[in-house]
Formats: structure tokens, C-alpha cells, sequence
């Protein structure tokens, strides 16, 4: 007896251990994780144990897959000592490498230590000095690079004109960057770029010189990187990698044919003690399945991701009929994932984007990272546009009526669904590409973008493309310095140019009275957008463009720029608050069942083209009885009432109501919003905050009426993106007399005249001065901007 007693611990134990290996391998397995170490001390033919590490991330991934091969499915973890690791070539994480739910396969910065993943090469390099303080050295055969850094910080491409930090776009622009002038007094500009905005500042183009002419104007190709082609930009633009133009300091130049690299240090450095590192890859891991094999599992932390190559020439497909093309690469790219996490990680000083989210993906989440000084854009989520039903690619594209696919939702599942982007602090970012978002959500489902702060970028912070699928949850974000570099556009953007927009509004009116239904067959679930703090100087914070569907907008505070609504259907905006500014209604549809109420505005609606105003635009809550007046007189807002802008404490950005409650508006906590890691929360900025003005009607227009048509100038922004104009530029049409010569001769409420006789019109005392000058002629010509396309007319 006393022997059974003695060893019946140890047979419990192994009757135990027995039923768990044999019920349920993984569990037992994945007890202890299997530790894999790699550090700048080892060796790659090492094992890779804590003693005896691997050298490099390559050798390290080579041996769990091995590993898996043998049956092995406990967790593993990858555990990089701190240092600087160069990356030859990309890093690929595939299927036979996924972890489970419960046995991941972890890929992390050991605890305390500080892990940089580097695309660029060191450049161990000889210099010589030269005139004028110009130093030269070769490169090694076959090193090429776009981009060059020493000790740390971005060196400055030849350029013209200089680079200059306080300026924007571009950091600075000349009208006559490329005029044949200069370009005369470029021996050999091939290998050149040219980089400008695109003439409406709807983001910008990028081209490479592969010549000149003897007049000396530049052969270019490129300029792909906006889905609404124009011709550049007459002022916004600069070029760089010129040799000629090799004349500030911290300015390079390298000679490709040659392999000869110029260098312009400041006085008194010798760039032979200088580190310099020329970025290389595109990307520098890549966590790869497909649609019907996925990779599942896989956790990174804790690394810094630095020096990918700028990709701006490749950014050319086009996203559906947004103003976006794509370059589907970044310096993390993940697809066909599932359940894959990137978190606590810094992604910095990159050529492109920092994450792409591409095609099939299903519980991804990027959390708690630090992104700055990239090229083009932070976190992209973008589905197939194989996956969607009867997709059109340009503006001014459309499936015919009796052509389109008529079932709601996507086509296959190759998409980004129930993914999330939280926590993450984004800023100063699309360094290169204007055209580029924090969050960019495009062809995908129920995406979350929940606590992050993003500033300081050219174009918005989070930006919608489509509608294709909706469900989308955006809420708890501080997003303010917005649309530094362009235009026309919002903090918060998105478009729904779907299956049932057409870029004829006559003809989308038609359709969307025979066929209501049409509107949600993409947008099939509803967007929130809530609890968010935007801000927006050069347009509006809050900004739903052309057939933005099927959203509900509440607890959001708006400090500059309003909200604005166009062209969509099923939008329930309430309990918002818009301090110095208010609504933006541009261009409503008849039946578009949008609701407006219970928001605090600071102005009277801005309305453009409104002639139907939804199923409600009501009790909401003035600082001004003129500006309920003056919507009253629109015949909306009969239960709209004025109270006193007092709040709690407006000095620091506390705007909730410090008035009795009032019925149909809760306060809501605006102080809160952005990263909650205090990692970040440590680093990040917040936006100014506006001092609450004195709010007034708005003062009169200038009317003019010719020939039976009233006339006034294009006078704002809102104005200029209703119409889509490139400039805030021309002559609205605001109404036409059936019955006058205008009318008959084709006029029509909405157009906008931009050229009379053969003049430019920029403003209404051009117009005037033209007919004026020209009133005993039989005829007028007009060039009129009519759905986004120049018609000539003819007034006889």
C-alpha cells in the first residue's frame, strides 16, 4: 500500500498529460512556446538558441518552417535581440508558418531592446572634394537608390527650388521649375522627376524625364498617379535629380550611367564620416496567403521598420472611380491572412506605404504603431476589384442600366472584412504622394478605425473610397492638420461613386427613380462615424463627396470646417458640433431620405444645388437667430431653436453645451479622442483649438441677370467642389427663364461659365466687362463647365 501511495503523484501525472497529448496535441504544445533567438552576434548556421543565435530574420523563419514540417503545432516565438538589421531581400511569411488561436506564431522584439528592420544598404564610400564645396564618389556596380540618408536624417535630392520646410506643397514650387528656359541649362536631364499637383489639387502626378527636345521642353512619362488625369498644375510643381541644380547644402545627385555620387555637405563636414544608407526594397515583410490558402496567426511587435525605396512611380490602378490609383506594396504588405496582428511597432523614414492591407484579409489588426515620415500613405485596407459587381474605374465610367448586376454585396470574398486599425499615432506622412490617407479604406467590409491620431497630412486623415460594402466603424479618432497640400477635400473624405452613380445627373436621377433600390447595393451595411474630433482648414472636416451612402454621423465635434453632404441617400447626421462653421448640403437627390437634426451649428446651411431636402433637416440648434432665420426662409428648420454658444470650457477644446439639456441633443466627451498607449499619447500633438467667433449672417452676393439668366461668381470652396471645378474660378448659372434666348439657346441652372468670346472668366466683372464691350454683336459664345466636361454654347 505504501508503494501505491508513493507513486501515485507521478501516475496521476502521466494518465493526465496522456488524455491532454492525446485529446488535444496543440494544447499541450503550445505550454511553453518554442523559443527561436536571433541577434547581431550570431551566426545563421547556429541553432538559434538563446546562446547560439541566429544571425539574421531569414534563417530564423527557415527553421520554424522546418520545424512545422515535423508535425510540430505549439506555438513559437521569434525573439530578435536590439541592433539594426539589413534586410537583403523581403521577408516572407507563408502558410506554413501560421500559427493557431491558441498557439501563435509570434515574431517580437525582446523585451526592453530596441529592433530596426532596415531596407536600405550601408555605403562604405570614398569621397573626394570638388568645387564650389561639392564632394564625388563612386558607388558600387549596380547600386541604384532614390533616396539617401546620412546619419539618420534624409539627405535632400538636387531639386529646384531648394527644398524649404516652411513651405507647402512640395516643400517648395516654381512656375518655372521645368520652362525651357531652365531646362536649357541642363546638359542632361534624363533621370529627372517632375512632381506637381494636379490642376484641381485633387492630389498630384509624378513623372520621369526621359529627354528634351532642342527647344528644350522635357519628354516626360508617367503622371498615372491620379484616377482624374489633368494636366499638371501651372504653379504647383518642382523637379529634382538635376544635376545642374546641385546647389544647396545637404543636396545629392547621383549619376546612374556612371555610378558617380555628388554630395553638397555643410561647411566643415566630410562626408567620409558620415553613415550613409541608400534604401533598397520596396518591402520589407510580407505575410502571404491567398484567397483559398491562408496564413493564419502571426503576431509582430516591437519592430522598426525603416528605409523602403520610394514607390511613386508605380502608383497607377486605379481604386474603382475614387480619385485614387494604388501601388499595392508596403513596407509590411499582408494578404490572404487571417487573425494576423501588427502591433507596438514604429514604422519611419519609409519611400511608400507603411501597411497594405491587400485583397483577402479577416481579423488583421494593426494597433499601437508609430508612423511618420513616409512617402505615400499610412494603413490601407483595399479588397479586389474582381470581387465587386459591375465596377467602373474612372469618373466618368458607368455600367449601362440593362448591363448591371443587380445583387446586393461582393462577388467572391477577396477582401478586407472585420479588420482594424486602432491606437496607431499617424503623422507626416505623404512626403511624396498627395494623393495618400492615414487609413485608406477601399473595397472592403466592416473595417474598424478606433482610437488613433493622425496630423499632419496633404491630403485626409481617413478616407473612404466607396461604398462597397459599408459597415465600417470609425469613431474615437483625433484627426486635425488636414489637407495641408491640396484640396477639396475633408479630415474625414469618402465617395460612392456605386454601381448606381452616373456621372450625367439627369440620367442618375432617372435611374434612381425607376430603380430605388439601386442606391445600397453596394453600400449594404451602414458606417458609423462617431465620437470623433476632426479639423480641417483647407475644406471641411467632415466631407461625404459624390454618392456617399448609407451612414450615420453622431458625437462628432467638427472645429473648422463643418460637414458637408453630396450626392448620396441614407445619411443620419445627429448630435454633432460644428464650432464656427455648420452643414454643407451639396447637390441633393430627390428621394435621398437624408436626415439632418439635433446638431449645434455655428452658420446658416450652406446649400448648393439643393432643391429636395431629404426626409428632414430640423431641430437644430443655433448661436444665431438670423442664421435660423435665413434657413427658416428655405422653408426647413420650422422647430429649430437659438441658444447661447456657452460651453464648458472652450480654451481647451471642451465644447459640450454648458446650457440646460436640450431636448434631442445629449453632451458627449470631447477631450478624449486619439491614442490611448501611453507610449504614444506621449508623443502625440493635438489640434489648435479655434477661438469660438461671433457668428453673422452672411453678407449679400452679387446678382446680375443677362438675358433672362441670373448670374454670380464662384465665390467659395464648397461652390467649386459642387461643381467640380479645378479653381475657385467662373460664373454660376443660379437660374435660366424658360422662355428667355439663354434657355433656348441651351443654358442651364448649375452650369458654370468659364470663357466668354474667347476670354477667360474668372469672376462676374469679367463677364461684365465682356458683354458690355460686345453688346451690339449678334452673338455670344460661352464656354460653360457642365458635369465635370466644357461645353461651347452659343447665345444668339
Amino acid at each position: 500500500m505504501n508503494n501505491v501511495l508513493t507513486y501515485f503523484p507521478r501516475i496521476l501525472a502521466m494518465l493526465l498529460f496522456s488524455i491532454v497529448w492525446k485529446g488535444n496535441t496543440a494544447i499541450a504544445q503550445s505550454a511553453v512556446p518554442k523559443k527561436i533567438y536571433i541577434a547581431k552576434t550570431g551566426k545563421d548556421s547556429n541553432p538559434g538558441t538563446v546562446d547560439k543565435p541566429y544571425a539574421s530574420p531569414s534563417a530564423a523563419f527557415e527553421s520554424v518552417a522546418k520545424l512545422k514540417k515535423t508535425g510540430y503545432k505549439g506555438a513559437v516565438e521569434v525573439l530578435i535581440s536590439k541592433g539594426e538589421y539589413y534586410i537583403n531581400k523581403p521577408l516572407i511569411v507563408g502558410t506554413e508558418l501560421s500559427g493557431t488561436a491558441d498557439a501563435p506564431f509570434t515574431i517580437k522584439a525582446i523585451d526592453g531592446g530596441s529592433v530596426t528592420w532596415s531596407g536600405a544598404v550601408p555605403l562604405k564610400l570614398s569621397w573626394t572634394k570638388g568645387a564650389n564645396g561639392i564632394w564625388q564618389t563612386q558607388v558600387p556596380k549596380g547600386i541604384n537608390f532614390q533616396s539617401l540618408f546620412a546619419n539618420g536624417k534624409q539627405l535632400i535630392r538636387a531639386r529646384y527650388p531648394n527644398y524649404d520646410p516652411a513651405i507647402l506643397p512640395f516643400n517648395g514650387y516654381a512656375a518655372d521649375a521645368i520652362s525651357p528656359e531652365r531646362v536649357k541649362s541642363w546638359k542632361n536631364p534624363v533621370g529627372a522627376y517632375v512632381h506637381a499637383l494636379h490642376i484641381g489639387r485633387w492630389g498630384g502626378f509624378h513623372y520621369r524625364v526621359v529627354g528634351k527636345d532642342a527647344e528644350g521642353k522635357l519628354k516626360l512619362e508617367g503622371g498615372k498617379q491620379n484616377n482624374r488625369p489633368s494636366a499638371m498644375h501651372d504653379t504647383y510643381r518642382f523637379v529634382e535629380n538635376v544635376f545642374e541644380e546641385l546647389d544647396a547644402v545637404n543636396e545629392w545627385y547621383l549619376d546612374e550611367s556612371s555610378g558617380t555620387l555628388y554630395y553638397y555637405p555643410a561647411t566643415g563636414v566630410n562626408p567620409n564620416n558620415l553613415q550613409l544608407e541608400a534604401p533598397q526594397l520596396e518591402n520589407i515583410l510580407t505575410i502571404q496567403g491567398s484567397l483559398t490558402q491562408h496564413v493564419h496567426d502571426v503576431h509582430v511587435a516591437g519592430i522598426r521598420f525603416v528605409y523602403t525605396a520610394p514607390t511613386f512611380m508605380k502608383t497607377s490602378e486605379p481604386l474603382l472611380r475614387s480619385d485614387w490609383t494604388i501601388y499595392r506594396q508596403g513596407a509590411v504588405k499582408i494578404e490572404g491572412a487571417e487573425r494576423c496582428e501588427i502591433k507596438g511597432s514604429e514604422f519611419v523614414d519609409l519611400g511608400g506605404n507603411a501597411i497594405f492591407v491587400s485583397n483577402y484579409n479577416r481579423d488583421v489588426k494593426i494597433s499601437n504603431n508609430l508612423i511618420e515620415r513616409i512617402g505615400a500613405g499610412a494603413i490601407n485596407f483595399v479588397g479586389n476589384p474582381d470581387a465587386v459587381r459591375s465596377p467602373s474605374f474612372r469618373y466618368e465610367n458607368f455600367v449601362t442600366a440593362n448591363e448591371m448586376d443587380t445583387i446586393p454585396g461582393p462577388k467572391s470574398e477577396d477582401y478586407p472584412m472585420n479588420c482594424e486599425a486602432s491606437d496607431n499615432l499617424i503623422r507626416k506622412i505623404g512626403t511624396i504622394e498627395k494623393q495618400v490617407a492615414g487609413v485608406q479604406i477601399a473595397m472592403a467590409s466592416s473595417i474598424k478605425v478606433l482610437h488613433n491620431t493622425i496630423y499632419e497630412v496633404p491630403r485626409s486623415g481617413i478616407n473612404v473610397g466607396d461604398g462597397t460594402w459599408g459597415g465600417h466603424e470609425i469613431a474615437y479618432n483625433d484627426v486635425f492638420h488636414t489637407v495641408l497640400e491640396t484640396s477639396d477635400h475633408g479630415a474625414f473624405n469618402s465617395w460612392g461613386r456605386d454601381r448606381f452613380w452616373h456621372p450625367d445627373r439627369q440620367e442618375m436621377d432617372r435611374l434612381v427613380a425607376l430603380h430605388p433600390n439601386w442606391v445600397t447595393l453596394d453600400a449594404v451595411k451602414t458606417t458609423l462615424l462617431h465620437d470623433n474630433r476632426f479639423q480641417c482648414d483647407h475644406g471641411w472636416d467632415i466631407d461625404l463627396d459624390d454618392g456617399s451612402t448609407n451612414y450615420k454621423i453622431y458625437n462628432n465635434i467638427c472645429l473648422s470646417g463643418g460637414l458637408k453632404l453630396r450626392e448620396g441617400f441614407y445619411r443620419k447626421v445627429y448630435n454633432n458640433v460644428m464650432i464656427n462653421n455648420g452643414f454643407h448640403p451639396h447637390v441633393w437627390f430627390k428621394n435621398s431620405h437624408d436626415v439632418f437634426r439635433n446638431n449645434v451649428v455655428m452658420t446658416a446651411h450652406q446649400d448648393i444645388q439643393v432643391k429636395f431636402w431629404g426626409d428632414t433637416v430640423d431641430n437644430n440648434y443655433y448661436t444665431s437667430s438670423q442664421t435660423l432665420l435665413d434657413d427658416q426662409s428655405k422653408g426647413i428648420e420650422s422647430n429649430g431653436k437659438v441658444i447661447l454658444a456657452k460651453f464648458k470650457d472652450a480654451s481647451i477644446g471642451d465644447f459640450r453645451l454648458d446650457v440646460p439639456k436640450l431636448d434631442g441633443f445629449e453632451n458627449f466627451d470631447m477631450l478624449h479622442m486619439g491614442v490611448r498607449n501611453p507610449r504614444l499619447k506621449a508623443l502625440a500633438e493635438g489640434p489648435q483649438i479655434p477661438q469660438v467667433a461671433e457668428t453673422r449672417a452672411d453678407g449679400k452676393k452679387d446678382i446680375y441677370t443677362w438675358k433672362g439668366a441670373t448670374l454670380k461668381s464662384i465665390e467659395s470652396l464648397g461652390e467649386q467642389s459642387a461643381a467640380g471645378l479645378a479653381s475657385i474660378a467662373g460664373v454660376l448659372v443660379l437660374k435660366v427663364d424658360e422662355g428667355s434666348a439663354t434657355y433656348k439657346n441651351g443654358l442651364r441652372i448649375g452650369d458654370v461659365i468659364i470663357g466668354c468670346q474667347d476670354e477667360k472668366v474668372n469672376h462676374l466683372a469679367d463677364l461684365q466687362r465682356i458683354l458690355k464691350r460686345d453688346e451690339a454683336k449678334d452673338s455670344f459664345t460661352l464656354v460653360v463647365h457642365r458635369n465635370q466636361n466644357k461645353q461651347i454654347i452659343v447665345i444668339k
